[in-house]
């Protein structure tokens, strides 16, 4: 494989929702009753000496619970290519809304790398707020509250490194404590928008996306992806079907629709 610091980078598609229009995309969508797709991903990166998740997604009960059917949980779609759970070593939640942190329980053992604002947001007084608690599931607040209490968060506040070659960076705006995710590769650093953006028309044309606990944050967010797409690192939106288009599928016989994005 690759280098200490050099990593292989993966997109693991494990749902998708497309009932969906630009509307709840966009803000200021010009064109407010397109259709507009979403895909879910969790984010694979390794090399010898690492495997690391970044995000967990939600199982079949949540995606039940809230109409957003599950093609295959992430567990599943990592065990078809032969990483179990007990394989990762470390765990990067980019935040705990419950498309990216429902699968806590499914990873007993590994750290998880969070922001502290994140985990002062989900906790405080902000979730009296049913608009801004609406994309959190308390079940899974209370999951990463239990791996504080069994010393299994490692809490970051602004940027930080993982790993050698591997950092985070808070970013905000969608989320009090979102966080992206840059990692050396042996090509072009990929930068792992995660909700940052969601699709790259958010951080290409400015627009900002409906969910957002600060608009103001959330511009500079993309004004920071636009840099580091300018200085030739790749950037990776959350959501967005056009990540398919983009990269070729790895691991060809997977039940799981899996892209590398380092190549």
């Amino acid at each position: 494989m690759s280098g200490e610091r050099q990593y292989e980078v993966y997109a693991v598609k494990y749902a998708e929702r497309n009932d969906r229009v630009r509307a709840e995309s966009f803000i200021f969508a010009d064109d407010h009753m397109s259709p507009h797709p979403m895909d879910y991903f969790v984010w694979l990166i390794r090399n010898d000496q690492r495997t690391i998740l970044v995000d967990t997604g939600f199982d079949k009960a949540e995606g039940a619970m809230r109409a957003r059917p599950v093609l295959i949980e992430p567990r599943a779609a990592l065990a078809d290519i032969g990483i179990q759970p007990e394989q990762i070593d470390n765990l990067i939640i980019t935040h705990l809304h419950y498309d990216h942190a429902g699968g806590l329980a499914h990873f007993p053992d590994a750290n998880l790398h969070l922001q502290d604002a994140e985990m002062a947001y989900a906790t405080g007084r902000c979730m009296c707020h049913e608009n801004l608690r609406m994309p959190f599931t308390a079940d899974h607040v209370c999951e990463a509250v239990k791996r504080v209490y069994s010393g299994k968060v490692v809490f970051h506040d602004g940027d930080a490194e993982i790993a050698p070659g591997i950092t985070v960076h808070r970013v905000g705006g969608h989320s009090r404590g979102l966080q992206c995710v840059r990692v050396e590769t042996a090509g072009r650093p990929v930068v792992l928008a995660s909700d940052a953006s969601h699709y790259y028309e958010n951080f290409e044309m400015g627009k900002p996306f409906p969910i957002v606990v600060d608009v103001e944050e959330m511009l500079a967010g993309f004004e920071l992806l636009g840099k580091m797409a300018a200085s030739g690192e790749r950037v990776i939106p959350g959501h967005d079907p056009l990540v398919r288009d983009r990269f070729a599928r790895a691991f060809e016989g997977s039940q799981a629709d899996i892209r590398r994005l380092d190549g």
